[in-house]
């Protein structure tokens, strides 16, 4: 087992490639309803091919999908039946690749430029190009096809990116610091997928209301690119991570991840919390213009100062980590993100009949913006470090090295959340809105707006609720080193759930217990009925351990 460790420069080196990706999917998150359904204004009036004209859309926004579904939110949830085949078979690509260059980085080279292109792509409609103003077949297409491919590079990027969180997180110190880093980066580079509301209005005039948001997403994607192949050229993976392959077809290794109980809690928990923050974050442009009645420069503003005030705690988490464990941590950011979208419904209601923004506008703001920082700082690092505890907990059991997989696993939650909150919120936004919901002229309303709030703090809690179940003393016990005792000192008193009954004959992952005693480890293993033990030093590698 290779036990070199990365320095604090390599961890913000590799943290720099989830800048790159973060800010593409941020573009996605933050723009592609606010885009393809525009909010319609003074401000909107569109210049194209020397024709003004004061509204109109690329792709029907009503509920035209069975009187209760949008064209966007049925493409969305599409992609979602093409990720179930696509992240298990390129996570065991990764997982069982023989590239002497390493398992992970020669996937991500392979992804970064197109997924950096396909980004732009996505809102390059085709009737952008032939002047024509009037919502098209050909756009829908365009936009299912490009977000096929969109979402294909991004796992192809972020599966072996995200397996290497595990496998260079050598001990829980390690871990916790490059999920800290990666996290800092991951909200850098959502606030910079923002910065079209500052700059796109100083081009609108000369290429027009669309073009000018596809001006500002091309230097972005050029930038994001730039982040993504850093890492893969500035550290060499191989002097870290003894890339040997898994050894197992892609679709067992799947059903084996799955088969984890804990991982299964946590994936459950982790769709609660990707709905819910991609609910905030694709509804933030019309909780502002719709709700507060601000100027939509202001997106910026709110999101720029929950960044930086979120930051602001990152340094502490990890030492609260040490006091309190991950869960009730993780737990703790739930309920927190929750208080936050039910300030945000509240707001939705108080504000509805408003017509201009006033000091409660900036009230709700200001109060959104400091009570959501806090649980964001958590729920941005712990839960990546917990898919980390988990991979290695399993490599323990198994002996089997399937790190792609579970964080690819992770990575379709990721999705599915993001792409379950935007059909929830297309669906959700326009409800009570008086106009006719068949035309092109529709936007979101703020009772609408209020009951997508409501949803979110809906999720936020049902996370929090699956996260209970999570046996975070088994995991820690299992990977604990001598190293992460402090680690396990904050989780001794906390009670778990009772594990599952016996399993049966032909079950083939064994029940593990673990004792730690400084640099020996105890290991219990039930299996079949029959029980030995085996005690090892803390350097022996899983491979032997298995034996």
């Amino acid at each position: 087992m290779n036990s070199k460790r990365l320095t604090k420069k390599q961890m913000w080196i590799f943290a720099i490639g989830q800048l790159g990706w973060s800010l593409l999917g941020g573009i996605i998150s933050a723009w592609l309803v606010a885009f393809y359904l525009p909010t319609q204004d003074a401000k909107n009036a569109a210049k194209f091919s020397g024709t003004e004209i004061d509204f109109y859309t690329l792709i029907a926004p009503g509920l035209v999908i069975g009187g209760f579904l949008t064209i966007i939110g049925l493409i969305t949830a599409l992609c979602r039946i093409w990720d179930a085949v696509s992240d298990p078979l390129i996570a065991n690509l990764s997982d069982n690749s023989k590239n002497p260059k390493g398992r992970r980085f020669p996937f991500m080279r392979f992804a970064a430029i197109p997924f950096s292109v396909i980004t732009v792509l996505v809102f390059m409609a085709p009737t952008l190009f032939t002047g024509s103003t009037e919502v098209s077949g050909w756009n829908v297409a365009w936009v299912a096809i490009m977000l096929v491919l969109f979402y294909t590079f991004m796992t192809i990027y972020c599966t072996p990116y995200n397996a290497l969180i595990s496998e260079f997180g050598k001990t829980q110190e390690d871990r916790m610091n490059i999920s800290t880093f990666i996290s800092l980066t991951y909200f850098a580079g959502t606030l910079i997928a923002y910065t079209p509301f500052v700059f796109a209005g100083f081009f609108r005039e000369a290429v027009g209301y669309y073009w000018s948001y596809i001006v500002c997403f091309i230097p972005l994607a050029i930038i994001a690119c730039i982040c993504m192949l850093l890492p893969t050229f500035l550290i060499k993976e191989t002097d870290f991570v003894e890339a040997k392959p898994a050894g197992t077809n892609a679709f067992k290794s799947l059903g084996k991840t799955f088969k984890n109980k804990d991982f299964r809690v946590f994936a459950g928990s982790d769709i609660m919390y990707w709905v819910g923050l991609t609910l905030f974050q694709t509804g933030l442009p019309f909780f502002v213009k719709v709700s507060m009645k601000l100027d939509e420069s202001m997106v910026m503003v709110f999101m720029g100062a929950m960044t930086v005030l979120s930051a602001c705690f990152y340094p502490i988490v990890s030492n609260l980590v040490k006091k309190f464990g991950k869960k009730r941590l993780t737990i703790f950011g739930f309920i927190g993100l929750a208080i936050a979208y039910l300030i945000t419904a509240i707001c939705s209601l108080v504000l509805k009949d408003a017509t201009e923004a006033n000091a409660l506008s900036w009230v709700f703001g200001i109060a959104i913006v400091v009570i959501s920082s806090f649980p964001m700082a958590l729920l941005g690092i712990i839960p990546q470090s917990i898919v980390a505890d988990i991979a290695e907990a399993d490599s323990v059991v198994t002996g089997e090295k399937r790190e792609g997989m579970f964080f690819a696993a992770r990575t379709f939650a990721m999705k599915f959340g993001q792409s379950l909150a935007m059909l929830v919120f297309t669906s959700l936004a326009i409800l009570g809105t008086k106009q006719d919901t068949t035309k092109n002229d529709i936007t979101a309303n703020p009772i609408g707006l209020m009951i997508v709030a409501i949803v979110a703090v809906a999720f936020c809690v049902l996370g929090a609720v699956i996260l209970f179940f999570y046996r975070e003393k088994k995991i820690m016990k299992t990977i604990a080193k001598e190293e992460d005792k402090a680690y396990l000192e904050a989780i001794e008193s906390e009670k778990e759930p009772e594990d599952e009954p016996k399993q049966e004959e032909n079950d083939e992952e064994p029940i593990i217990d673990v004792v730690v005693n400084d640099s020996v480890q105890t290991h219990v293993l039930v299996n079949n009925g029959e029980e030995s033990k085996e005690e090892e030093k803390e350097d022996t590698p899983i491979e032997e351990r298995k034996e």
